[in-house]
């Protein structure tokens, strides 16, 4: 719904910061290395997701794409809410955590308040899958996992959604094509 803010920063401290568009603030969580970049005063331009529960609405920001993405792909994991994702990504670089989780290093994971040694290996086994898609560039991840979860949904299990997607040629984009090509392989 609400994809990027650009505007200038009121006010921040130590989990998120206040950033006024159009004469509006917008309260905007962020990781604390954003946090620590952007100056208040100054114009700023920040990707965000919007959750929406029944009894609140949050905004979580984010410096880049690449971590919009990762992100959305921690909040799909069960279990996982938006607050616990800001605090994944605040413990390591995305990179580090994506290493962390291809190798099932839990270490990192275990390290954020709420997450033990069981939602940490749930995170690596749910979140492998995913990144397991990495072939492709980082900007086509968001439609793999899209065209990954649409195939489970026509009842075909992760391991053949993923084998399929695999064989699907790389300059195919869109997410519906993505799922044709892949159906075309399964059948």
């Amino acid at each position: 719904m609400i994809s990027s803010i650009r505007g200038i920063v009121l006010s921040r401290n130590e989990k998120f910061a206040v950033v006024e568009a159009n004469g509006v603030g917008y309260k905007i969580f962020l990781t604390q290395n954003f946090l620590k970049k952007i100056p208040v005063g100054k114009e700023v331009l920040v990707e965000t997701h919007l959750s929406a529960k029944e009894n609140s609405m949050e905004l979580f920001g984010f410096e880049t794409g690449e971590g919009l993405n990762f992100f959305e792909m921690l909040i799909s994991v069960s279990g996982i809410g938006p607050k616990t994702a800001l605090n994944i990504l605040n413990i390591a670089e995305i990179r580090t955590i994506k290493e962390a989780v291809s190798t099932g290093d839990i270490t990192h994971l275990t390290k954020v308040s709420g997450i033990g040694k069981k939602n940490a290996e749930k995170i690596v086994l749910e979140l492998r899958d995913k990144l397991g898609l990495l072939g492709t560039s980082e900007e086509n991840l968001k439609e793999d996992i899209d065209a990954l979860e649409g195939l489970k949904s026509l009842g075909y299990t992760q391991a053949e959604a993923r084998e399929a997607l695999k064989k699907v040629p790389s300059e195919i984009k869109s997410v519906s094509e993505k799922i044709k090509q892949a159906l075309k392989v399964l059948s």
